[in-house]
């Protein structure tokens, strides 16, 4: 007979099966690594929430002058209390959004070729170039878009304003036959600042890409699929969330640029949704003009900052949840 037979309460007298608790001893050099990393990432935070503060207490003049018509106020008459951003904060969105499609493209087609079309003897110098892109200065791409860029420019612009002027964005209002028409055009600002932009969001990209499954890489090639079927099947939909955050994080890049604007844009007070046309304006670079102009600006110039940082902040909050989403492989690859 068994021993469950003979002793048939056994089972009920035997104490209940829990894991035994694995206790390690940490080591002095961990405990001082681990306080020195918690310290970083607590000061990133302390010092975010000194600079909000300080912002909204020295904003906070403004608003209260103003109110809620500092949003949509398209002048910035401080001196008469008619001052808002309502020019400002469109003018640097549609600079922002001008670089994102043009820089977006060309990002993503870049860091594919270098994840997954490249030799290993292009890859790496390809990879060093795109890094030293991005440590290169605003005001060396400022330089080259005002000597270089600007004056070749015109002939584009004024061919799209000839041909495509029935799409609003592309219409100027101004003689065509005068060159000054169609310099320190936004287009142009945004086209300089896509070359700040086009590092970030191909290095963010090809990290990405690069770590697509390699089963699924594998499994695609079985079936049959061909290089570029398998990034189109693969590659691409694993790194779609990656590609998004990236381009959130290049977006707040572009809408902070203030060096760019000052070389290559007329500042202007109103709203100009026409991107071939001169002139336009920025929060950075309305902050850069009239910063010395007295205590009344300054503080009007802390609000417009206020929202400009809070917008950046949540910009690149969500493009880094987006990019971790997607480089821990929660994406859908259907």
């Amino acid at each position: 007979m068994s021993a469950e037979m003979n002793f048939p309460h056994a089972q009920e007298m035997a104490p209940p099966d829990v894991p035994r608790r694995i206790v390690s001893r940490v080591s002095t050099g961990d405990k001082v690594f681990r306080s020195v990393v918690r310290g970083a990432g607590l000061a990133v935070f302390v010092i975010t929430g000194m600079i909000l503060t300080f912002l909204l207490t020295r904003a906070w003049s403004s608003f209260r002058t103003v109110g809620f018509s500092f949003f949509t106020t398209k002048l910035f008459n401080v001196n008469v209390n008619n001052f808002g951003i309502g020019a400002l904060l469109p003018d640097g969105v549609i600079i922002a959004a001008i670089a994102l499609i043009i820089a977006v493209p060309v990002a993503v087609a870049t860091a594919l070729y270098i994840s997954e079309y490249a030799p290993s003897w292009l890859r790496r110098p390809l990879v060093a170039v795109i890094d030293l892109m991005a440590a290169i200065p605003s005001i060396i791409f400022a330089l080259w878009g005002f000597a270089f860029l600007m004056g070749r420019m015109t002939g584009v612009d004024s061919w799209l304003a000839r041909h495509l002027s029935f799409i609003p964005l592309f219409k100027v209002d101004l003689p065509q036959s005068l060159p000054a028409s169609f310099t320190d055009a936004p287009i142009i600002v945004g086209v300089v600042v896509s070359l700040m932009v086009i590092p970030i969001i191909t290095s963010l990209s090809r990290e990405i890409f690069s770590q697509a499954p390699q089963a699924e890489r594998e499994g695609a090639y079985a079936l049959g699929a061909t290089r570029w079927g398998m990034v189109r099947t693969v590659v691409l939909p694993f790194g779609r969330s990656g590609v998004i955050g990236a381009s959130m994080l290049g977006m707040g890049r572009a809408l902070g640029d203030a060096i760019v604007i000052s070389f290559l844009i007329t500042p202007v007070l109103t709203l100009t949704p026409h991107i071939l046309q001169s002139g336009g304006n920025s929060i950075p670079y309305a902050i850069i003009l009239d910063i010395f102009n007295g205590p009344k600006y300054v503080s009007a110039l802390m609000a417009a900052g206020l929202v400009l940082f809070a917008m950046t902040l949540l910009i690149n909050v969500i493009g880094s949840i987006v990019a971790g989403r997607s480089r821990s492989g929660l994406v859908n690859v259907e």
